[in-house]
């Protein structure tokens, strides 16, 4: 057996070892995230909502547009109350704020109240998203992050795909009833927050994560975080990324109608990447753990650029299947490791302000790929797969130079 073969197996723990040790708070979370993703409907639905009950498209385009904007700047705003007035109380502000006007919604009248009130929600909805990634960070070994991002995002997953069978059959009954049920799903996660986390490191529980909103002195605030170059760099790859990402739901459904397919083909296709990312994603991360995660994420990447960029070359399903095969792998390497990694890149007391501005470049990419993507195919089918993949190369290139000098990392470890 060789020496690198010994190391691995005395001293590296096997991936469901791992899992095994990770903390109760890991699993709490992921529950109440998942429980969360099953409930949130209003994203998905409140098109739909709108124009049944009367406005017009373009009225239900500003609404999303509000809530678009509302998301970027939650997450920034999430980012500053996490590592300011800590992870639990940014939760529970953002969890019960967002229930009770989630409530609101089926009541309003004037579209100029219902783009308000939506915008919001958009807003204090993402307050929350910095904070249970800090949860994290803050009870977690550095070698357990990746497996605690893996456990929070397939419970999203999970809860994401009942959330779509389960907002389906709501709405269908009552559309009223759609949102109350997720302001009621809102105040349930609130609740095991409020009741399993009392003492989330980072708040007084005694460890040394309890100073951390001292580190981060007031001074610091984002202008100078975003002095950080890797920082920025990772943003731009995350916003490029996105938009390349995100035409699955653009780009994609416009060029299997162009070959001849149906909606429902469309599904079977989006169905298989559903299947194989709830299936596979977990265990993959036993497998990226290996590498250089700066690595991880430019093969991540590429192979998202490529699946998606070769979708302009398919003409039939089965090429389709097989380009959603590649992009699908290229999804499940690259998510697997991004949040992970920027914990890695974060200064002491920063995790807050650095997850939010991830966030917000998130929101950025798949708000922005929409509109553009959308645009560039009216205008030139062949443009927009042009465009995914001269910015899927970029993000690649972004993705390489994502490593803080050896000094700084092991400050930042």
């Amino acid at each position: 057996m060789s020496d690198k073969a010994v190391r691995s197996s005395v001293g590296e723990p096997r991936f469901r070892d791992t899992l095994r040790g990770l903390p109760h708070r890991v699993w709490i979370i992921s529950l109440g995230n998942l429980i969360l993703q099953v409930g949130t409907f209003l994203p998905v639905f409140i098109v739909l909502y709108l124009t049944r009950s009367g406005y017009s498209a373009g009225s239900a385009g500003l609404v999303l547009g509000a809530s678009g904007l509302g998301r970027v700047l939650g997450n920034v705003i999430g980012g500053y109350l996490t590592d300011s007035i800590g992870r639990r109380p940014a939760i529970l502000l953002s969890v019960v704020t967002t229930s009770g006007l989630t409530a609101s919604v089926p009541f309003l009248g004037p579209l100029p109240l219902v783009v308000v009130v939506v915008g919001l929600i958009g807003v204090v909805s993402q307050i929350y998203r910095p904070a249970m990634a800090a949860v994290l960070v803050d009870c977690v070994a550095p070698g357990q992050r990746l497996a605690a991002f893996g456990v929070l995002r397939f419970a999203q997953n999970v809860g994401a795909a009942l959330g779509g069978v389960l907002g389906g059959v709501v709405s269908s009954i009552s559309y009223r009833g759609l949102f109350l049920v997720e302001a009621a799903v809102l105040l349930v996660f609130g609740a095991i927050v409020a009741v399993l986390l009392r003492d989330t490191p980072g708040e007084g529980a005694g460890s040394d994560e309890a100073a951390e909103p001292a580190v981060a002195e007031p001074a610091v605030g984002y202008r100078q975080v975003l002095a950080d170059r890797t920082l920025v760099r990772f943003l731009l790859m995350t916003v490029f990324s996105m938009f390349v990402y995100i035409q699955t739901s653009v780009g994609l459904p416009l060029h299997v109608t162009a070959v001849g397919l149906s909606e429902r083909d469309f599904g079977l296709l989006m169905g298989l990447n559903g299947l194989l990312v709830v299936l596979l994603e977990l265990p993959l991360i036993s497998v990226v753990a290996r590498y250089r995660p700066e690595y991880v994420l430019a093969a991540g990447n590429l192979f998202t650029c490529a699946g998606l960029a070769l979708t302009g070359f398919a003409d039939g399903m089965g090429l389709l299947v097989a380009t959603v095969l590649v992009w699908t792998l290229g999804e499940m390497v690259s998510s697997s490791i991004v949040q992970a990694h920027l914990v890695s890149l974060t200064p002491p007391g920063l995790v807050g302000r650095y997850q939010g501005l991830y966030g917000a470049a998130y929101t950025v990419g798949t708000g922005a790929g929409p509109v553009v993507g959308g645009a560039v195919y009216a205008s030139s089918p062949g443009a927009l797969w042009i465009l995914v993949a001269v910015l899927g190369l970029l993000s690649v290139q972004l993705s390489l130079g994502l490593r803080r000098p050896a000094a700084t990392a092991a400050v930042a470890e």
